[in-house]
């Protein structure tokens, strides 16, 4: 598989300028493609009666379920995998962009991901990974809500 459709329509409709890297899987692509995890964009899908919401936060971090639910004014809860797949249908599992505006629900992004000077997120598949400066991460999440609502694993 390659970047999902969706997300290549966002990144050329947003004029975003980016590279490709291989997605670090196995010990041998990680020694070649460093990716620090603290740059490394994580998707996380919650849900509640009124429907879908995306979560952005670093890959470092853990999500605070109570922060965002009280961030939002929802009763969220983790998406299942049914979820998943009805949302982001042409991504594999576990390799879900940030871009969840882009697949028509609401994204909330997590200001840590911000604080350095690019950013990484997975394009879809399980074999690549967008790079780009958050200044271009910034413009392309414009329509995503932030707040803080993620902390960092020990």
């Amino acid at each position: 598989m390659t970047m999902a459709t969706t997300l290549a329509r966002c990144l050329s409709k947003k004029q975003s300028r980016f590279e490709t890297v291989p997605r670090p899987s196995s010990p041998a692509t990680a020694q070649t493609a460093y990716v620090p995890g603290d740059r490394l964009a994580r998707t996380v899908l919650l849900e509640d009666s009124r429907g879908y919401l995306a979560a952005v936060i670093p890959s470092t971090h853990q999500l605070k379920l109570l922060d965002i639910c009280e961030q939002t004014g929802r009763k969220l809860s983790r998406a299942h995998g049914d979820g998943v797949r009805e949302v982001f249908r042409d991504c594999d599992i576990g390799a879900l962009p940030p871009v969840g505006m882009a697949y028509g629900t609401l994204t909330w992004l997590d200001d840590s991901l911000l604080t350095h000077p690019d950013v990484y997120f997975e394009a879809g598949d399980h074999e690549e990974l967008v790079h780009m400066s958050t200044e271009q991460f910034t413009a392309l999440m414009a329509e995503a809500r932030r707040g803080h609502f993620a902390h960092r694993m020990m």
